[in-house]
């Protein structure tokens, strides 16, 4: 499995959301400077999360984005699977047991549905906020 560079982006803009979480709607330009991210590319991301509850947006010119779910509650795994799709190293760890006429007598299946359960039980345990709090402690500024 390997996250792809949307993914990448996408986490780090609403890390910096959920940073300045207390600030009101930021405009895109800002993230795109703070995190060294082209406009044109967050513009890109930012549709994969109109059907979901976290963003919202303003327009105008106090206009911008702001986190709609608090970053306590918005996991890694959560955002990952939005940008994603799924998490799972092969087809068949994703689909479950029966999706292949072989999972039954498959000896590496087990292999593979172990390691989807650690990767997405690990990515559902980090929280934005996590990851600010984390920011914050180590290098004691705003991210």
């Amino acid at each position: 499995m390997k996250i792809s560079t949307k993914g990448l982006y996408a986490l780090r803009m609403l890390v910096d959301l959920a940073a300045r979480k207390d600030c009101g709607f930021i405009p895109l330009k800002e993230i795109s400077e703070r995190q060294n991210i082209s406009k044109k590319y967050l513009e890109q991301i930012i549709p994969i999360f109109n059907n979901t509850d976290i963003l919202r947006a303003n327009r105008g010119s106090q206009g911008g984005y702001m986190l709609g779910k608090d970053p306590s509650k918005l996991t890694v795994g959560e955002i990952l699977r939005i940008t994603e799709g799924s998490l799972s190293p092969v087809e068949c760890a994703e689909l479950g047991a029966g999706s292949c006429d072989r999972t039954m007598e498959c000896a590496t299946y087990p292999v593979w549905q172990g390691l989807s359960k650690v990767i997405n039980e690990y990515l559902d345990s980090i929280t934005l906020q996590d990851i600010v709090d984390k920011q914050q402690d180590s290098f004691n500024y705003i991210i």
